[in-house]
């Protein structure tokens, strides 16, 4: 572990109601959430919506290692951990505070082989190592929803440089405010065009994902069959993400390529 210089100062808070425990980063704005009966499930719509990189390479082979830039309240951490068995996961978070209170009251699992914790700064990892990963997930904000340096052009193209051959960025965006077109542009300029965004999910965010290495290619009748698939494992359903991705994109004979 090591401590950031930049650590943030905003308190770290839990709330409950109807049977969900929510995060939050000293304001109502929610940074995580988990329903107490269902650990492993991903509460919110946009931490499903980025897992749909699931959909968008060979289930059974990928990914190996995963990197996660921002732990929040180790939703996707848990939900890799449990229904990818086969894959070593990576966090990256500025706050000590958060990695307590995910051990503490969401039930991330300690697990020095496969779940990796580290307290520093997701920017300055990015540009500093020289590790690759299959898949990037970013989900970093402040108690401002803001993602700061995690949101630049150069972190953009530190992240292309640490994906694998068959490497894939999932990015979480907060929707058509907040300089939404800008992200999509240093997004578009990092990775040389190979970028999608899928349409807006019910709360709003807008997930990118993009590659540099191998093609993305894939069809919609691919990608239902893949997540009927995964439903049925894991209980999380994208169907009604590939009936958006049908209706808000334009994909010639129904055919996904980046």
């Amino acid at each position: 572990m090591k401590s950031s210089k930049t650590t943030p100062r905003h308190s770290v808070d839990i709330s409950e109601e109807s049977g969900v425990r929510f995060l939050h980063f000293g304001s109502d704005w929610v940074q995580g959430a988990m329903r107490i009966a269902r650990p492993w499930s991903l509460e919110l719509a946009y931490t499903r919506e980025m897992m749909a990189a699931l959909l968008l390479r060979e289930p059974k082979r990928w990914p190996r290692n995963a990197l996660l830039i921002g732990l929040g309240a180790g939703s996707l951490a848990k939900f890799i951990y449990r229904y990818l068995p086969d894959c070593r996961i990576t966090v990256i978070e500025i706050n000590p505070q958060v990695e307590y209170i995910a051990r503490q009251y969401f039930k991330l699992p300690d697990d020095s082989q496969r779940l990796r914790v580290h307290i520093e700064d997701g920017a300055e990892y990015m540009l500093r190592g020289d590790s690759r990963f299959d898949a990037i997930f970013l989900d970093g904000f402040d108690e401002d929803a803001k993602a700061g340096a995690l949101d630049t052009l150069p972190f953009y193209q530190a992240c292309r440089a640490r994906l694998s051959d068959d490497g894939l960025l999932a990015v979480n965006l907060l929707g058509h405010e907040r300089g939404y077109k800008a992200s999509v542009e240093r997004i578009r300029l990092a990775f040389d065009g190979r970028y999608v965004t899928f349409p807006s999910c019910e709360s709003g965010n807008t997930i990118a994902f993009a590659c540099a290495g191998t093609p993305v290619d894939t069809n919609l009748e691919v990608m239902r069959e893949q997540a009927a698939a995964l439903k049925k494992a894991s209980r999380l359903d994208l169907l009604p993400t590939i009936t958006r991705l049908q209706m808000g994109l334009s994909l010639p004979d129904g055919h996904l390529h980046i």
